[in-house]
């Protein structure tokens, strides 16, 4: 009894220290320009990022053999319960309620009652997403761990091969020299001449607009001396070039803005140019030819294993090991080192992922977030790490020894 004691103020702490990583975090690095209108939301959004560390904690546990197996067992059986909590209950209900309640035509005393309709179609179709699949089972009830880790598996799952997708793609693309722009410094100074002479002419056309009206404010005042023709005959053509004027400074204004967008871009091209002449860039560009051919090779292996029906039955490592053991002749213990092995693997994977995905949604968040969206946005950036997470610990789960 007293071990189950000392473990469970193990995982406290550790649960607090994650919590505390997650509140600096949403502090100074996602909500730093924004007003926190609800403590509820930050509380939401660390609970998640804490119990998601916990998961991918008690896995490196499991594979060092730190805390007893049983109380190892019930504090994934907590942990898990209490994330399904928070991805099926607590977030969907809050996204629903915050979606509402930004609508003005609502009123207040409707706001619950809608959000609790959301949350009952969400609830809908989070079960409608396993029919496809071969989840229900008699021997597992509808309120069980793995009708709900299967449907968030599924979900999270998807999110993975889209951000891997992503990845995949955006990485050779940013860091292999074989498809940056060539551009050359003379490039950069001529355009950047361009977009000067064209803010020169729009300060030009506006003094003189500014010149023209103050002229037509002094001779509205000076008026009665003239005829009334000439001072018509002088406002309409004025007012004519006045008119002509702005629409002009409207299509400079325009053109200045490709201009800045276009010169940024090739600034920002010639910047990966002089980087890729690096080494830290010579490194980098090497690294995209290779996860290019791995993931030629991954795409390839996976199309085999759908067409033929294969499973993998081994893990990677220990697989590794025994081809290292039967057809190199290294005498090591397969066991042994697939354990030590996989620690390290996890650990990279861990604190990649975790690190990854953190600054994906930080680009993300600003990239759409508002002063009225704010809260939305980070419960539903909350919503997605948490089945992002799920989803990877049940992957490296799987290919453990």
């Amino acid at each position: 009894m007293g071990f189950i004691i000392v473990d469970t103020l193990v995982v406290f702490i550790t649960q607090i220290l994650f919590f505390c990583i997650g509140w600096l975090f949403f502090v100074k690095q996602l909500f730093r320009d924004y007003e926190i209108h609800h403590l509820f939301v930050q509380i939401q959004f660390c609970v998640t990022f804490s119990l998601s560390c916990s998961m991918f904690e008690l896995i490196i546990f499991e594979i060092v053999g730190i805390l007893d197996t049983s109380s190892r067992y019930l504090h994934w059986k907590i942990g898990i319960y209490a994330m399904l909590f928070m991805l099926i209950v607590i977030l969907p209900f809050n996204i629903g309620y915050f979606l509402i309640a930004n609508l003005r035509f609502i009123r207040r005393h409707f706001i619950k009652p809608l959000a609790a309709a959301v949350w009952l179609l969400f609830i809908y179709l989070f079960w409608k997403i396993g029919d496809p699949f071969p989840i229900l089972s008699p021997k597992h009830g509808i309120l069980s761990i793995e009708q709900g880790i299967s449907r968030v598996g599924v979900i999270g799952v998807t999110l993975m091969a889209l951000l891997s997708g992503f990845g995949a793609v955006m990485y050779p693309y940013t860091s292999m020299a074989c498809f940056m722009r060539a551009v050359t410094p003379a490039d950069v100074s001529s355009l950047e001449r361009k977009l000067l002479q064209t803010l020169d002419i729009i300060a030009m056309k506006k003094k003189r607009i500014a010149m023209i009206e103050k002229e037509n404010e002094r001779k509205s005042v000076s008026s009665p001396v003239s005829s009334i023709w000439s001072m018509l005959k002088s406002v309409s053509l004025q007012g004519h070039d006045v008119s002509q004027l702005k629409q002009e400074c409207r299509t400079l204004e325009e053109l200045s803005r490709q201009l800045f967008l276009e010169f940024v871009e090739l600034k920002t091209m010639e910047e990966r140019i002089v980087w890729s002449k690096t080494l830290k860039g010579k490194y980098f560009n090497f690294l995209g030819y290779f996860f290019s051919m791995y993931c030629i090779w991954k795409i390839f292996i996976c199309t085999v294993n759908i067409v033929f029906d294969r499973v993998g039955k081994v893990d990677p490592v220990t697989r590794g090991l025994q081809i290292a053991v039967n057809w190199v002749g290294l005498q090591v213990d397969v066991r042994f080192w697939s354990q030590h092995i996989s620690f390290i693997l996890v650990g990279i994977i861990v604190i990649t992922s975790i690190r990854g995905l953190l600054i994906t949604l930080t680009k993300f968040f600003y990239a759409i977030s508002s002063s009225k969206s704010s809260n939305i946005i980070v419960l539903a950036l909350a919503q997605i790490m948490g089945m992002y997470f799920v989803s990877s610990v049940v992957l490296i789960r799987m290919n453990m020894p």
